[in-house]
């Protein structure tokens, strides 16, 4: 039985310094921080690409009736 336990020593210090480890965490808080500055930036392309839309529109119409 003591033997049983002692190997178990190595399994469960593995584990515990796995759960100790950061590393992965710093490279997850920075792909959420990438993922939300694209969304960002893909809405704002969003919003100014339909007031241009609407912009050349009003421009085109308006040299059309001159």
């Amino acid at each position: 039985m003591e033997s049983a336990i002692s190997n178990l020593s190595p399994v469960s210090n593995g584990l515990a310094s796995f759960l100790r480890d950061q590393t992965g965490a710093t490279a997850i808080e920075y792909g959420l921080i990438a993922a939300l500055i694209s969304t960002v930036i893909i809405g704002a392309i969003t919003v100014i690409g339909t007031t241009l839309t609407t912009t050349f529109n009003s421009v085109s119409t308006a040299l059309a009736n001159n």
